[in-house]
C-alpha cells in the first residue's frame, strides 16, 4: 500500500484518527456538532467530508459537490480516504494526514463498511460506533423524512445485521437518550483511550 509523504517512517502518524461510525439516523452529525467546542480545547480537528449531495440537503458541515467534481477530485489526488454508501460518494481529504503527522487527533464521520480498510490506512485509529435503541432510530428517521417507509426499513434491517460485530476493536457509544449526555460519554471515552488528558 502505497502511504502519504507526510507518514512517519514506520507508517504511523504522530496524531490518531479517531473515526465515528454509527447507522444513519443515529445522531453522528448532531453529536459533532454538539461536541466540536470542547473537541478544539483538546486540539482535536473535524475533517469536514465532501458529499456528492447538494449543500441544502446535507444536514451536516460538509462540502457538497456534483458527481463530476467528485470524480475530478479523486483522480487529482484529493482524498485520504473515500467510499460509496446509499447511493453518494464520500471523501476526506487528503489535509487530515498532515494533520496527524503533526501531533493532532482528528475526528472524521465514517463509513461502517470502509472501515477495515480505514484501519489499515490508520492502523492506530480508534473506532467509536454510536448506537440507538431500534424505536429510537426509527423515530427519527421517520422525523427526518428523507426516506420512504420501505427505504427505512431496509436501513433498520441492515443495522440489525451490523450490531455486534466488532472483530475490528469498535467502541460503541449509546445516543438514545439526551445529546449532551453522549458529549460526555465520548470525551470520557477518549480520556480511556488516553486521546485526551
Amino acid at each position: 500500500m502505497q502511504h502519504d509523504a507526510s507518514e512517519n517512517r514506520n507508517g504511523l502518524h504522530a496524531g490518531r484518527l479517531i473515526y465515528l461510525v454509527g447507522p444513519s439516523g443515529s445522531g453522528k452529525d448532531s453529536l459533532i456538532e454538539a461536541a466540536r467546542t470542547q473537541l478544539a480545547a483538546h486540539d482535536i480537528r473535524i475533517a469536514r467530508r465532501v458529499i456528492t449531495r447538494s449543500a441544502e440537503a446535507l444536514g451536516e458541515h460538509a462540502h457538497g459537490v456534483s458527481i463530476g467534481r467528485f470524480e475530478h477530485l479523486l483522480r487529482e489526488g484529493a482524498f485520504s480516504m473515500h467510499w460509496r454508501a446509499n447511493g453518494l460518494a464520500y471523501g476526506i481529504p487528503v489535509g487530515i494526514d498532515g494533520w496527524l503527522n503533526a501531533g493532532h487527533h482528528v475526528l472524521v464521520n465514517g463509513s461502517r463498511g470502509y472501515l477495515p480498510e480505514a484501519c489499515l490506512r490508520y492502523p492506530r485509529l480508534l473506532a467509536i460506533c454510536l448506537e440507538v435503541a431500534p424505536e429510537v432510530l426509527r423515530r427519527r428517521l421517520e422525523e427526518r423524512g428523507r426516506e420512504s417507509p420501505e427505504e427505512i426499513e431496509g436501513r433498520m434491517s441492515r443495522n440489525a445485521r451490523l450490531q455486534g460485530e466488532n472483530g475490528l476493536g469498535v467502541r460503541t457509544l449509546d445516543n438514545s437518550g439526551a445529546l449532551q449526555e453522549t458529549v460526555r460519554a465520548l470525551l470520557g471515552l477518549l480520556r480511556e483511550e488516553a486521546v485526551i488528558a
